[in-house]
């Protein structure tokens, strides 16, 4: 199986494939809406407007995980990205990145790019995996990884 066999839902609840992405560079993060690392969508929207013509998306899935900072449902997920950060990037279904219900995109993000010391778990509300034009799973970043001091692999990439 690769990244390109995954099901996903949108954030107003249509399916969708991963392979709709197929040829394009993706920075995927599990997203939360009162977090210290909020702010990030900022940054996240920047990257995906200097970028999307040249072949990026950026993904985001809301998680609320960590902190329970993710309480909305899903159409108050997108206000607030709407409202607050003017968000144009492709958000999705709320979903869990850990334990039983992990969602089988981040069972596959985790196995292919383990954190420090080889660990599988996500530790915090945006951490970030970026994806190749093939579809491999080229780098992992921390939450504190702030997204554009990704612009250097992201360009090498594109």
């Amino acid at each position: 199986m690769d990244i390109y066999d995954y099901g996903i839902k949108t954030i107003d609840g249509q399916n969708k494939l991963l392979s709709d992405y197929k040829g394009k560079v993706l920075l995927i993060v599990n997203t939360a809406s009162k977090c210290g690392f909020t702010p990030q969508y900022q940054s996240l929207e920047a990257l995906y407007r200097r970028y999307k013509d040249q072949g990026l998306v950026v993904l985001a899935f809301p998680c609320n995980q960590f902190g329970r900072q993710e309480p909305g449902n899903e159409r108050e997920i997108q206000e607030f990205c709407s409202s607050g950060y003017n968000i144009s990037f492709p958000l999705f279904a709320k979903i869990e990145v850990n334990g039983t219900n992990t969602h089988p995109l981040y069972q596959y993000l985790k196995n292919e790019k383990p954190g420090v010391l080889g660990s599988k778990g996500i530790k915090w509300n945006f951490t970030k995996f970026l994806v190749d034009r093939t579809g491999k799973v080229v780098k992992r970043y921390a939450p504190v990884d702030k997204p554009e001091s990704l612009v250097g692999d992201i360009e090498q990439l594109l």
